[in-house]
């Protein structure tokens, strides 16, 4: 499968009893500013800047889309979203959600014997034939989707203006263990405890499977909105119910790090923290940072889907690593194939083994492309090294807006038209300075893998249909 894993870091080589353990944790609309070692300020995050201290910290980790679902099914599946047909974000009942024939991470590393748990926000189909134990995990407890698919307001009464008249009509949040539900979540007071059912249920799998290998997937709910804190850590923060939130999950990795301890599997762990995308900008104050990129969640621009990625591997990875090479959530599941030695799924994928980026090698260079597809199939921008370049698109704008306060969302454009701009990101990170009249030959390049991209992938901008889209599952009428 692939010969950087053939040895150990003490030489020797590689049986099934020396594959890690894995943790990987989402963040929901978490930005790339929202850790302290990336800039946070009025709050801290000690557990996660002494993780990033202690391994690998990307700053040019993508997510796969700027939203929930699709990002989620990219990660799972290594392949862009709009490869398995999955886009936005999946409503209540919507008949739709990852086709159960696609091989996701937990199916990949079951070849291997893995133990595994996903926990938290899942968001890929609330039918039980999407659930995640028909997707390759033993285990579950957590929210179908996002937190806020409700029938409450953003002041906590169900008292709803028109507008909102979609909203009202939401079934009860319900909380899932396994394949049932067995309680709803009606109040925001009721989602204060979600942060710590998920790390008290997190650490119980790490203590139940201390003899096994397994894969732990925690996908938080928060800091999507409507926020909500215990009171452990209420009004803990400068920066008010974001800061708090933010402090909760630095606990929450803080337990988990010590649940491995307990149990002897610190070194044999792998721990993977990241986000689905970047922040819900017009939330104001609920919101994250994107660090100064450009705009945030739902927009193709770096603020949407550059994101914070902290992995730690003990003797594996190296400590004190900071990695400005190219990666993706979609690169997680061949990486994780690579290290077990597991077979990669048997239909096409997009991801690329990164594992050599992880152990610090400064010549490796795995992912030199990145394709922007946002809405159900349009392809808004390529990007090549550091070189991106934006097309001509309608889409999001957080620009010229006054942002919301304290849970209520300010207004956006949702169909502002981007011209077509080439950025150099590595002077121009916030993509302010359009290049394209300089670099005539980049832009010819560029344009060349977008058309290539288009053939296999499709391009609703373009109005062409690709050869290698698969469908996702659906219900049966």
């Amino acid at each position: 499968m692939l010969a950087s894993m053939g040895a150990a870091a003490n030489g020797k080589t590689n049986t099934p009893e020396d594959f890690p353990n894995i943790v990987l944790v989402l963040m929901d609309d978490m930005g790339y500013g929202d850790l302290g070692c990336t800039g946070a300020l009025q709050y801290k995050t000690p557990r996660l800047d002494q993780m990033a201290f202690q391994g690998v910290r990307f700053t040019n980790f993508l997510s796969p889309q700027a939203v929930c679902s699709a990002s989620r099914a990219g990660l799972m599946t290594g392949c862009y979203p709009n490869r398995v047909g999955i886009s936005g974000a999946l409503s209540p009942n919507v008949g739709i959600g990852l086709n159960p024939s696609e091989e996701t991470i937990p199916e990949i590393l079951k070849q291997r014997n893995y133990k595994t748990c996903a926990i938290g926000k899942w968001h890929l189909g609330s039918q039980r034939q999407f659930l995640p134990l028909q997707q390759g995990f033993d285990e579950y407890l957590g929210l179908p989707y996002s937190n806020d698919m409700w029938p409450v307001f953003y002041d906590g009464t169900r008292n709803f203006p028109q507008e909102y008249a979609k909203k009202k009509n939401y079934p009860e949040l319900p909380l899932i263990r396994n394949n049932d539900k067995i309680k709803e979540l009606k109040t925001k007071e009721d989602q204060s405890g979600l942060t710590s059912l998920y790390t008290e249920t997190a650490v119980d799998f790490i203590n139940r499977n201390k003899s096994n290998h397994f894969f732990l997937y925690l996908a938080h709910s928060m800091t999507h909105v409507p926020l909500a804190v215990s009171s452990k850590f209420k009004g803990k923060s400068e920066q008010g119910m974001f800061g708090d939130v933010m402090m909760e999950i630095d606990w929450s990795m803080g337990e988990i790090f010590k649940a491995l301890e307990k149990n002897g599997l610190t070194k044999n762990t792998l721990v993977i923290f990241t986000s689905d995308n970047g922040p819900w900008l017009n939330y104001g104050n609920h919101a994250g940072s994107s660090g100064g990129f450009r705009e945030g969640k739902g927009n193709s621009y770096e603020g949407g889907q550059r994101v914070p990625c902290i992995m730690k591997w003990p003797g594996h990875i190296p400590e004190g690593i900071i990695c400005n090479k190219l990666a993706s959530s979609i690169d997680i599941l061949p990486t994780l194939a690579a290290i077990t030695h597991s077979t990669l799924p048997k239909q096409k994928i997009d991801g690329v083994n990164i594992f050599p980026l992880m152990k610090g090698d400064v010549k490796a260079n795995p992912r030199e492309i990145f394709l922007y597809y946002y809405r159900k199939n349009s392809l808004e921008a390529v990007r090549k090294g550091n070189w991106k370049l934006v097309f001509a698109h309608p889409g999001r704008t957080y620009h010229g807006f006054e942002p919301g306060k304290d849970g209520f969302p300010g207004k956006v454009n949702e169909n502002f038209p981007f011209p077509e701009g080439l950025y150099d990101l590595r002077r121009d990170p916030g993509e302010q300075y359009d290049v394209k009249e300089m670099y005539p030959e980049v832009v010819s390049e560029l344009r060349k893998l977008a058309d290539l991209a288009r053939e296999d992938l499709g391009d609703d901008l373009m109005k062409v249909k690709g050869a290698n889209v698969r469908e996702p599952g659906r219900v049966e009428k």
